[in-house]
């Protein structure tokens, strides 16, 4: 099933584009393109390779032109050859990778560089060790248990169906080479503090260099705290973003920050609600998978990673729900450069989820607590501690971006445990954002967001006993199958519609009838299920390949009109768009 960028991706080299907007330098090699691929049921290296894949397309898609699935106890193996250019000689070489799924090994010349659990998280190692003057060879070797074991697997599924999708194993984000000094910048923490009118920036440095931050024509060592005098705040309608780069002896990376402030607080009603930058702000958002016909987790091209940003803006939405995936660097980018909130969730992992655990508070009203870890398939200790690894993981990885507002640990009980602790432990990171402890259900009572999720009955608001802010983190999922464009006989949904203009006139009594009223009385956000159909699931407001638009932005930007932070919704050509 192709999009409308599948015939445009350049196979010579997919995905071009620098993939890390906030560390950026120059003197990086993209690595994407044509790699040699077997798959063994043995764990040594194979001696022969069985042809080539597309990296950074997992085999299981149509982009990385293999088109087989890696099943539990078999090896997928990578092999790529090149010469590291003049320019890299008497420097550092560091290997990254955006991401793999879900455990890999690296070698280099032969040299073991790196394992790395996690098919959702950056990695990198410095090979230069294992260099052989300017020829390198890389082999990787990846493994993939999906939903047999407890590593993080979000909606992935062994044999998908409704809700749940086709699993992907291997690369699945950009591979890139940089060429660094003896000392260097390995990362940047960046906090803006909007009381006080300055952003805090604090590297990490491999080697014994200072580095300085290079703002506003003045130069600070750091760590520091560096004022930002009479700044534009970020926001969807004014999503301004300040450029600014780091200098470590002969390493320069260029980076960006913005001016917000996220909290929960009460407003002139004596209502909690969400605020930013000091004000109520409704926060009205989709649902957002992230998956593509073509490339399951990984966009064809970086037009297509931003295309569905700028279509809910269109339609007058200003917050996506990241659900249960972490995306590439670039898409946080261009949601800081759109103006998107963003609710990023952790993606899910554990055990088999009992149908009856999961789902006993939609039937029954009841929430079970989550110390019971072994109905929520999580009574493996090193699998609960895994996730804990890779939860601080994902929150030191995305601290920086300005778009993202709110974490979600824990959706409908999959996988969950110890929300309370876990909660804290997010806080104890980052301060600076709010937790929704538990969306949907098996609620805790705890934390400063109360989180529903309402499909088959109609919405109405009810206030929080424990004084907390109110969220309807997921609603609606209205079906409308568009012939020509529907990925499978199956169709999923929570209500089916026939044609576009009674799917448009349900919608219309959706959020006139239940989510406005809710609004009034204290409700701060609201999440549509969803951006756009994904497999057999067809209650996007977009077909799985992106090419209809199921209800015209423009009706969409009329019903919104009040809805959210934006008393106008903006039209496609007022975007603010901001370009570094």
């Amino acid at each position: 099933m192709k999009t409308n960028w599948t015939d445009l991706v350049d196979r010579s080299c997919p995905l071009p584009e620098y993939p890390r907007p906030q560390l950026a330098r120059d003197g990086w090699i993209n690595l994407n393109g044509p790699w040699d691929y077997a798959i063994t049921r043995s764990e040594r290296q194979p001696s022969d390779y069985e042809g080539e894949i597309l990296v950074p397309f997992s085999p299981e898609t149509e982009l990385s032109g293999v088109g087989r699935s890696l099943q539990p106890g078999e090896y997928l193996w990578y092999r790529r050859s090149l010469l590291l250019p003049e320019s890299f000689r008497g420097r550092h070489i560091l290997l990254h990778f955006g991401a793999a799924d879900q455990c890999a090994v690296v070698w280099v010349n032969g040299v073991q560089v790196l394992s790395h659990v996690g098919g959702y998280l950056p990695f990198e190692a410095d090979v230069t060790e294992a260099l052989a003057g300017r020829e390198l060879t890389i082999v990787v070797r990846v493994t993939d248990d999906t939903d047999k074991g407890f590593h993080t697997r979000g909606k992935q599924r062994s044999r998908r169906g409704g809700i749940w999708y086709t699993p992907q194993s291997g690369i699945w984000q950009t591979v890139w080479l940089e060429a660094v000094p003896a000392s260097y910048v390995k990362s940047l923490r960046i906090t803006p503090d909007y009381d006080r009118a300055c952003v805090e920036i604090v590297p990490e440095i491999v080697g014994g260099e200072p580095a300085y931050a290079l703002f506003g024509g003045a130069s600070f060592l750091l760590p520091a705290e560096i004022p930002v005098p009479d700044f534009e705040a970020w926001s969807p309608e004014n999503p301004k973003l300040y450029g600014f780069s780091v200098r470590c002896g002969e390493d320069l990376v260029q980076s960006y920050f913005a001016m917000r402030k996220i909290s929960v607080e009460t407003d002139e009603q004596g209502t909690r609600r969400l605020f930013l930058n000091g004000k109520p702000y409704f926060h009205n958002g989709l649902l957002d998978q992230g998956y593509w016909p073509d490339g399951l987790y990984t966009a064809p091209t970086d037009e297509a990673l931003c295309y569905d940003i700028r279509v809910a803006k269109a339609m007058g939405y200003n917050m996506l729900r990241k659900h249960i995936k972490v995306e590439p660097a670039r898409w946080y980018y261009h949601c800081d450069r759109i103006g998107m909130l963003v609710w990023q969730d952790m993606p899910c992992g554990g055990g088999r989820y009992d149908p009856l655990i999961v789902s006993a508070p939609l039937v029954s009203g009841i929430h079970l607590s989550d110390r019971l870890h072994f109905l929520f398939g999580r009574a493996s200790a090193e699998g609960r501690r895994e996730f804990l690894e890779e939860l601080n993981e994902m929150l030191r990885h995305l601290y920086n971006c300005p778009c993202i507002v709110l974490w979600v640990p824990f959706n409908e009980g999959w996988g969950q445990f110890d929300a309370a602790e876990v909660c804290r432990r997010i806080e104890a990171i980052d301060r600076t954002r709010v937790v929704d402890p538990a969306s949907g259900w098996h609620d805790q009572k705890i934390g400063k967001l109360r989180s529903d999720h309402v499909y088959f009955r109609p919405y109405r608001f009810r206030a929080d006993r424990k004084g907390r802010a109110v969220a309807l983190s997921e609603f609606g999922g209205y079906a409308h199958k568009v012939i020509g464009h529907e990925f499978s006989r199956k169709s999923f949904g929570y209500k089916s519609f026939v044609t576009p203009a009674q799917l448009e006139l349900a919608l219309e009594d959706l959020y006139q009838e239940e989510v406005r009223p809710a609004i009034a009385q204290g409700l701060c956000a609201a999440v549509y299920t969803q951006m756009s159909d994904v497999e057999d699931e067809i209650n996007g407001l977009l077909t799985y390949d992106r090419k209809v638009v199921k209800v015209a932005p423009e009706r969409m930007r009329a019903l919104m009109r009040g809805i959210g932070g934006m008393p106008e919704p903006v039209k496609p050509g007022d975007m603010k768009e901001t370009k570094l």
